[in-house]
């Protein structure tokens, strides 16, 4: 059951990495007896109206109920899962998530949520669990330093925005269509078109100071200590 106080939102699970650090398709690694991609399905059921899977193979992924799509455009990485996720999603905003993200946080999700209405996308900005500052290919500055969009390149690990944990209304379709024909995939080199909401770290720490929700279990590594955080977290 959705959660009626909350704007209709679709959620959309992105699953078609090819998951190259992990080695096996990361988002049917078991997890705490479980799937993550179900963890996950799990934690965005509740406040959706629907919960979208896009990957390469839908054949792996029937088995956990949920419509599957491919993707409109192959081998346009994230931007082109958030674009086939949106498009196939009968509400007018959805809730993108990875599928590799096992302490996605409720109260953080509905927060996000609640602003979809009065902007195309809602995007939070929080470092990520490690503490590392974000390093760009193409210099040294910590992300503080720089402007969050660039004209030249603006990258979301550098500014430490999450696509993948955002909402995204589908006035946003068109933009992202033209970029991935373009082959720009930047997952946020649209978002000086469009009307951005950044949830700031501040803003995030009222709901989950630790900013685990922003944990992605990428590497064996990952997994690990995603393994011995879970006691930590419901």
């Amino acid at each position: 059951m959705t959660d009626e106080t909350l704007p209709r939102v679709s959620a959309v699970v992105l699953a078609g990495g090819q998951s190259r650090r992990m080695g096996r398709d990361k988002a049917l690694i078991e997890f705490e007896g479980a799937p993550l991609i179900a963890r996950v399905i799990e934690r965005v059921e509740p406040l959706c109206t629907e919960v979208i899977i896009v990957a390469n193979d839908a054949a792996d992924y029937a088995r956990f109920g949920q419509p599957v799509v491919v993707d409109v455009y192959p081998g346009k990485g994230s931007l082109g899962g958030i674009f086939s996720g949106l498009q196939a999603a009968r509400e007018r905003f959805a809730l993108v998530v990875a599928s590799d993200m096992p302490f996605l946080n409720a109260a953080l999700l509905s927060h996000l949520i609640s602003l979809a209405p009065q902007f195309d996308v809602v995007i939070p900005r929080a470092q990520d669990l490690s503490g590392k500052t974000p390093r760009s290919s193409r210099g040294d500055k910590p992300a503080g330093e720089r402007r969050l969009y660039r004209a030249d390149r603006p990258i979301a690990k550098e500014s430490n925005l999450h696509p993948m944990h955002a909402v995204y209304s589908k006035r946003c379709l068109p933009t992202i269509e033209a970029r991935l024909l373009q082959n720009d995939l930047r997952a946020v080199g649209f978002l000086d078109s469009v009307r951005v909401r950044v949830v700031e770290s501040d803003e995030v720490d009222r709901f989950d100071p630790r900013h685990l929700s922003f944990f992605n279990a990428n590497t064996p590594e990952d997994l690990v200590i995603a393994q011995s955080l879970g006691h930590m977290v419901g």
